[in-house]
């Protein structure tokens, strides 16, 4: 399909812009006084990027943000649907709103949002467990916050949008962002390649890539704005520009990025290694201001579970990948995703992961215990192994990468790093390498947001500290 039929169309978007006003009216008519929001994001960063376009539209609306739901008339959690733990949180603090809401006399507007709400499932349970809830909305419907804000004042009903449909890319929607020297800059949305344990593919819909051409015209704006780390988002970045009418592929838009103009760094996540490309990996090597480091999920360095997790690549073709990527590279760090205790995982397989650990050594790793995930095909798999023997072989793990790590910081001890620094206070500055080494040195919280040159003095398995030089 062409991207101009993924694309939310301009007068679409020019109906939603006028219902903001509308909106704002009506807001005003409810609550006398300008209204004020409070928004919560779970997940990862693409929920991030999508709860700044959320707050740029409510921003259109006339509101104002705080940082306690106590405070606000209209309370909106951005969900997230990857693990179980995530969706109890949610459900927890969800309950949690409802005596706040019975203090305001009920007019409290609480809002659900984003892939949780995607599922048919968890949407029924709102409806019939959480009365208080006015507005449910999917992934596919955010831009459509206006239309929907305004069906609940107006008709006083409650709203529940979670249409199942591959979703459509709406261009030019407002943007609040949480940093002003940093950016999340989606490239493209959804996924196709339905590894048998996730559940993104169902609740984020099918690969769609964005114009190129807005996608560098905002980046040259983010950078003439002062941003100084942009980070391209995609559920797999690595197969961006497939199955469109663009003549580019992730490497040429990096390239294309790296010659712009301005001091700034190029992150990205997520990557998928059946698509890490040699021109991939050429294109970061040749790239000054692309990070020195990749996130590259291999979840297990089992073969036959990886053919069972619908993986399409093997352990050994994982590893090739990295030798490839560290002799193209040889500052680079590689960071990981585990999962622990796949549905029918012996001990035996797990061990192969540990053996791929070893012979990798990433700077860090996100491990996870396997969780299901209603309506994915690894959810009817049988999984006769205990939940306590997945925590032994998930403790195995993070101990020989807390080892590795801690060898690996020891041997930066006298290097020096360009860093970004992120955070700042009590005469202590956070900043972030290249490399995705993050390293403490005292300093005046006034440059936050600036670059610095930071020796590493004494390491330690969980942080580097060091002086500016």
């Amino acid at each position: 399909m062409k991207n101009s039929n993924l694309t939310v169309s301009a007068e679409e978007l020019e109906r939603q812009k006028a219902l903001c006003a509308l909106a704002a009216e009506l807001l005003n008519e409810r609550f006398g006084k300008e209204p004020k929001a409070f928004v919560h994001t779970y997940g990862c960063q693409g929920n991030v990027a999508d709860s700044e376009r959320v707050k740029g539209l409510l921003a259109e609306m006339g509101f104002s943000f705080c940082d306690r739901p106590e405070d606000a008339d209209f309370v909106l959690f951005n969900t997230c649907a990857v693990r179980e733990h995530a969706e109890a949180r949610v459900f927890g603090n969800v309950g949690a709103l409802k005596p706040i809401k019975e203090k305001k006399k009920n007019q409290m507007i609480i809002a659900l949002c984003g892939c949780m709400m995607q599922q048919p499932h968890i949407a029924e349970k709102i409806r019939n467990s959480y009365d208080f809830v006015n507005l449910v909305f999917g992934t596919h419907a955010l831009y459509r916050l206006p239309e929907l804000m305004v069906r609940l004042l107006q008709k006083g009903k409650r709203v529940f949008e979670i249409e199942n449909e591959d979703g459509r890319i709406a261009e030019g929607l407002p943007v609040l962002r949480d940093r002003k020297f940093k950016a999340w800059e989606p490239i493209m949305y959804g996924c196709n390649n339905f590894c048998s344990y996730c559940i993104v593919p169902y609740v984020r819909g099918r690969e769609r890539s964005r114009n190129p051409d807005l996608i560098i015209k905002e980046t040259e704006q983010l950078i003439a704005s002062g941003v100084k780390e942009i980070t391209l988002l995609g559920q797999n970045v690595n197969s961006y520009g497939k199955n469109t009418e663009f003549d580019i592929d992730f490497a040429r838009l990096l390239r294309k990025l790296n010659a712009l103009d301005g001091d700034f760094v190029l992150r990205f996540m997520t990557s998928h290694p059946k698509d890490c490309s040699e021109d991939l990996l050429e294109a970061m090597a040749e790239c000054d201001k692309v990070e020195r480091h990749l996130h590259l999920p291999f979840q297990s360095g089992n073969n036959e579970i990886l053919a069972k997790m619908n993986r399409s690549y093997t352990a050994e073709q994982y590893l090739a990948l990295c030798q490839r990527a560290r002799e193209l590279m040889p500052d680079l760090t590689m960071t990981s995703d585990v999962i622990v205790g796949f549905p029918g995982e012996t001990e035996a397989q797990f061990e192969d992961t540990l053996k791929l650990v070893e012979q990798v050594r990433f700077s860090s790793l996100f491990t996870f215990i396997y969780s299901p995930r209603k309506g994915t095909r690894a959810a009817e798999m049988d999984d006769p192994i205990s939940h306590e023997e997945k925590t032994k072989w998930f403790s195995r793990l993070t101990k020989l990468q807390e080892k590795i790590t801690a060898e690996q910081n020891a041997q930066l001890v006298g290097e020096s790093f360009r860093v970004l620094i992120e955070e700042g206070g009590n005469g202590s500055l956070t900043g972030r390498s290249l490399q995705n080494f993050t390293i403490q040195f005292p300093g005046d919280e006034k440059r936050v947001g600036s670059f610095a040159g930071v020796r590493v003095k004494e390491a330690s398995r969980w942080s580097l500290t060091g002086e500016e030089v």
